[in-house]
């Protein structure tokens, strides 16, 4: 584990970035069904979180029943909106940005306050909102951060919510970041298990969950299998 330099400027933490390997920058299709890469042998492989979305679509239909469209329409708006700002301000605070807190909007700011000391546990980072990618899988992705976390490497995501959840309550963003591990495993021929969670929570206190991708990897290929088996997905072809 390295030893993570303090910076002149404020004592900032400095972090050490170690990219093993470059890897392409996929064209992506978007259509009303979710998100989809071409990948670099012509295949199109959908996104995780649209696979692990589509399994989650009836509880989402319940809740949008539930509080109403337009509300769930807001709601749903608003908490875009902060997990990109939030996802931003993280990643340039990584990036050794010195301005990463002038940059940001009071709430993003607000949440990544909460996070910060366990943000502050990343180093030796590898990628950071790189494309990742499984032709065996067929699934592909932008991986929020690979790094280590307390010394161990690791998958990391970094979510926003208004209240704190149940583990119960977030077997796709654990299924998400094992498809990220997989991914990596194909690419570079090494073996991530460990998957963490940071969160952000509006009303309450922040949450980090450490899973073993090897727990869900059986979970998230029953996903991946059910998604494709569904005879109303209609992959794109690369020349939509």
């Amino acid at each position: 584990m390295s030893i993570k330099l303090q910076s002149v400027y404020k004592n900032r933490i400095m972090f050490t970035h170690c990219k093993p390997k470059e890897l392409p920058n996929l064209q992506t299709i978007s259509n009303d069904k979710g998100r989809y890469y071409i990948l670099p042998s012509g295949n199109v492989a959908a996104s995780v979180t649209t696979i692990t979305g589509y399994a989650k679509k009836s509880s989402i239909a319940e809740w949008r029943n539930r509080v109403g469209e337009e509300e769930a329409n807001r709601i749903s708006r608003v908490a875009a909106g902060r997990g990109t700002r939030m996802h931003k301000l993280c990643e340039d605070y990584l990036e050794n940005d010195s301005k990463y807190s002038m940059k940001a909007m009071p709430d993003a700011l607000s949440f990544f306050k909460q996070i910060k000391p366990f943000v502050d546990k990343i180093d030796n980072i590898h990628y950071m909102e790189n494309a990742l990618y499984s032709e065996k899988y067929r699934i592909a992705g932008r991986v929020d951060c690979i790094a280590e976390y307390d010394g161990v490497l690791s998958v990391i995501d970094f979510k926003t919510s208004m209240k704190e959840k149940k583990k119960s309550y977030i077997d796709n963003y654990f299924e998400q970041t094992t498809a990220y591990s997989l991914m990596y495993e194909e690419l570079l021929g090494l073996t991530i298990d460990q998957i963490v969670i940071i969160m952000a929570v509006e009303s309450g206190n922040p949450q980090v969950f450490i899973e073993s991708a090897s727990n869900w990897k059986d979970s998230l290929i029953n996903t991946i299998n059910n998604y494709y088996e569904q005879e109303n997905i209609n992959i794109p072809d690369r020349k939509s």
